[in-house]
């Protein structure tokens, strides 16, 4: 019994897993749980097993995502003391972010298609963004805290707006242009320095 719980488990995470790549890669109307549970090894049949629903399914995939993005987040700043904003400018706006959408951060990734929906997603998308403006509030320049909060706002948007319009363009050279003019002009170096 211990080990079939265990099974369970590992095939539930595995399931979380596989579904968080292909989301983020086609979205969640352009994968269906048939396609999910292949490419996790699995049957289809026992999908109803784990989730009771692919909107289930998309849910705790979207609160997986986001915990793991606060998680990475708090390390990237945490790693660099002297310019934590610089050093999450430097990850996110990244070729990585652009190229890997699998891979990358489910805001960037998701935001436009969860913005046509209602429910339980959307509200959580809705938590993670304002938990993501919180952390950079506090690392943003500003004299006071609405300052810095609007400030995270703003920066927030740039960020993500980058790594999407990055994702949209054919051109290599644009695409960069929007990574690395965009994490210039946020840059805490930059804004101290001018």
């Amino acid at each position: 019994m211990r080990v079939s719980r265990e099974k369970f488990a590992e095939n539930r995470e595995k399931i979380l897993t596989v579904a968080g790549v292909l989301f983020r890669e086609k979205g969640f109307d352009g994968i269906g749980v048939a396609e999910i549970m292949k490419a996790a090894g699995m049957t289809h049949g026992g999908f109803y097993g784990h989730f009771e629903s692919k909107e289930e399914l998309a849910l705790e995939v979207s609160r997986a995502l986001i915990e793991k993005v606060k998680i990475r987040w708090n390390e990237i700043i945490a790693s660099a003391p002297e310019r934590p904003l610089d050093a999450l400018l430097n990850h996110y706006l990244s070729r990585c972010s652009v190229d890997d959408p699998g891979g990358s951060c489910v805001f960037a990734s998701l935001a436009q298609e969860v913005s046509r929906s209602r429910g339980p997603v959307r509200e959580a998308f809705n938590d993670g963004l304002s938990m993501l403006v919180g952390i950079l509030s506090e690392i943003v320049p500003g004299e006071t805290s609405q300052e810095r909060r609007v400030r995270g706002f703003a920066t927030l948007s740039a960020m993500m707006g980058a790594v999407v319009l990055a994702r949209a363009v054919e051109s290599r050279e644009l695409s960069d242009n929007f990574l690395y003019t965009t994490r210039d002009a946020l840059s805490s170096a930059k804004r101290a320095d001018g």
